[in-house]
């Protein structure tokens, strides 16, 4: 639309990705760690004057707030498509710009506005403020280098932790310490400012929904703030921004309490990962701002009179991870398909740079795609984004959809009662997947009933129009996270006087009785629609429901139902009866190993064979996607081997270290 050719820089890891092949030019900058090429400037300024590109954009990450780097290009007379570098070194330094956000007049969170320089002088730090404390790097973003203590021991282990991540993720190991807000929302400010003295804000976003720091659900406007309050965050956010003289887009992020008092958190001078949401209810597009600020051109419109909320929207990043651990995923994508528009023309919006058959790699941050919906309302954005959710195909990774697909259909989030704990207090020990009720199990049976139906269709040529009844065993979660089997038996009867579509509609009356001892289905008979091709992944349902066949299996099929996978068992009466007496299959002993949790590189190993260590003491530390995370003991005992050293790379489930016989000890 601008008519401003692209070159695109990639590594050896990222050769044939969707953004390389979409660029006019394309510049190799070195093998697959970052340090190597992404962040291996003397790479990149080869590519710029190799391609005589006039302009760099960063991008999210990497160097994207590097003044550094935005130096370097000044006098290379390249322009930054971001912030000045003056600005950024000022703001990028979260030790430097609580001061002058001190200065500019914004409320700032009780803490120490120096650099910590060792363990005890944080313990010391953190007693002094009061616990609980955020331990977080100065540099960068993005939840790297983020810790919280509620103790002077967390407070060594987390500061470790912190300078670790931070230095291999910005290249800076400095931590600051200061009050952790309990109970806060973390809502942002987006601001657009040019090099003529214009700055306007744009209406909020709200990113309470986080995982290890990092946000995981956003939307636009947040449902905490009045318009008073949204005025005086989006005044203080420009009144920091004219304080250092800030041009392109940015977002000034704060910490708000139940009483709406907020307080500021850190500075990004960059794009960030979520301004679809602010672009979808303003209209305005960031990137297009910010190539104009970086041109000299002033802003597409200057009075913040012009800025208006229209309707609501929600982003959800689609990650390739274990939603139970937030652990990353990497594979080969084998299937792969993103949702369309569903009740108007661009209500869903796919940010993404991945196609069918790309790799996630154990290099980069695991985001698959910024999935984004709007609506009129937020109650239609959230509808809209269960549809989007259910009709998105991600096979070959494991992913976070169930995650995201049970936060938006929650009755808290629906009533908009969230917090930064919201993961961890209504999945304290992990999210395993959706929990069956009473109606979602029928609706379930059914369905599986009438897919059971049409296969059998198919595959015997049956005509008959109603089937002999069978019986479904269906995963189901406890309280505690346990698997047990739910039972339903289930007839189905095809309605209408055309025999079963294989590729079409087909009209059912279903019975399904059964349950388990904590769902109760009863005795229900239902009419209703359904539309599938056979294996094909999408069947819709007259309600409105959508369901992924992902998989035929050996007794059964897996399907996608709210976001989560079940492995349903089709069994005839007999089959059931007989299966009672079959021995369960024994499950491997693992309380002797600790396993890698993912691949990666392990970073540090704390034991040797003969020692002896505690339940929960630390043995190592594996890095995967920027991230450390730390592997300890699973029972006290004596260590009996270890395989891995400092620098090993490791795959997922590896045995790492191994602990003696509780019976040899």
């Amino acid at each position: 639309r601008m008519g401003i050719k692209t070159v695109a820089v990639y590594s050896d890891a990222d050769a044939n990705a969707l953004f390389v092949r979409e660029a006019d030019e394309a510049y190799r900058v070195g093998p697959a760690p970052t340090s190597q090429s992404y962040l291996n400037v003397d790479a990149i300024m080869d590519a710029i004057r190799e391609s005589g590109a006039q302009a760099v954009h960063p991008g999210y990450g990497f160097l994207s707030e590097n003044a550094a780097f935005v130096k370097q290009l000044d006098a290379a007379g390249v322009a930054f498509i971001g912030p000045k570098e003056y600005a950024m070194a000022a703001m990028g330094d979260k030790i430097q710009s609580k001061i002058i956000a001190k200065q500019a007049g914004v409320n700032t969170i009780p803490g120490y506005d120096g650099v910590v320089r060792d363990a005890e002088h944080a313990v010391e730090i953190a007693e002094e403020i009061g616990y609980p404390v955020m331990l977080k790097a100065s540099a960068g973003g993005g939840g790297k280098g983020m810790r919280i203590a509620h103790t002077a021991q967390e407070v060594r282990e987390g500061l470790k932790l912190a300078s670790d991540e931070a230095q291999s993720s910005f290249g800076d190991s400095r931590i600051l310490v200061e009050k952790f807000i309990e109970e806060p929302r973390h809502i942002e400010i987006q601001i657009i400012a040019d090099n003529r003295g214009n700055v306007l804000w744009l209406p909020e976003r709200e990113c309470s929904i986080q995982r290890r720091n990092q946000k995981v659900i956003e939307e636009a406007p947040s449902t905490h703030l009045d318009a008073e309050t949204r005025r005086r965050m989006g005044e203080q956010a420009v009144a920091l921004a004219r304080n250092v003289g800030y041009n392109s887009a940015g977002t000034v992020e704060f910490l708000v309490d139940k009483h709406r008092n907020f307080y500021f958190l850190e500075m990004n001078t960059r794009l960030q990962v979520e301004p679809p949401i602010t672009e979808y209810i303003t209209g305005f597009d960031l990137v297009e701002e910010m190539i104009r600020s970086a041109a000299g051109l002033p802003l597409t419109t200057t009075s913040q009179d012009d800025v208006r909320i229209d309707g609501w929207a929600i982003e959800s990043r689609v990650y390739a991870e274990d939603p139970e651990k937030y652990l990353p995923s990497i594979g080969t994508l084998s299937k792969y398909r993103e949702p369309a528009s569903w009740q108007g023309p661009n209500d869903v919006r796919c940010d993404s740079g991945i196609t069918e058959g790309s790799e996630i790699s154990m290099y980069y941050d695991p985001m698959i795609c910024k999935l984004s919906t709007h609506g009129a309302t937020r109650e239609q954005a959230i509808a809209t984004m269960e549809h989007a959710l259910d009709r998105y195909l991600i096979k070959g990774v494991t992913h976070n959809i169930p995650l995201l697909r049970d936060v938006i259909s929650s009755g808290d989030f629906g009533a908009g009662r969230i917090t930064t704990a919201f993961l961890a207090e209504h999945y304290p020990s992990g999210f395993k997947g959706h929990r069956l009720t009473a109606d979602s199990a029928f609706e379930l049976a059914a369905v599986s009933g009438a897919l059971q139906f049409i296969r059998q269709a198919r595959e015997t040529g049956d005509v008959a129009k109603r089937s002999d009844a069978f019986v479904l065993l269906i995963p189901q979660l406890a309280d505690d996270g346990a698997v047990s089997k739910l039972e339903a038996e289930v007839s189905i009867e095809l309605l209408g006087p055309d025999g079963v579509q294989l590729d079409g509609s087909n009209e059912f009356r279903v019975a399904v009785s059964g349950g388990s001892e904590s769902v109760d289905i009863g005795s229900r008979t239902q009419d209703f629609s359904l539309k599938w091709t056979v294996d094909q992944p999408f069947v819709e349902t007259s309600d409105g429901t959508t369901v992924q066949f992902l998989d035929p299996l050996a007794l059964g099929f897996r399907v996608q139902f709210r976001g989560t996978k079940f492995d349903i068992d089709v069994l005839a009466p007999r089959q059931r009866e007989l299966m009672r007496f079959m021995k369960e299959k024994e499950k491997l002993d693992t309380s002797k190993l600790v396993l890698s949790p993912m691949p990666g590189t392990i970073v540090s190993v704390a034991v040797a064979p003969g020692d002896v260590v505690a339940e929960g003491a630390e043995v190592a530390v594996v890095e995967a996607m920027k991230m450390q995370n730390v592997l300890r003991a699973p029972r006290a005992g004596t260590v009996k081997a270890v395989h891995v050293k400092p620098g090993s790379t490791v795959g997922g489930e590896d045995v790492l270290i191994e602990l003696e016989d509780e019976a040899a000890q």
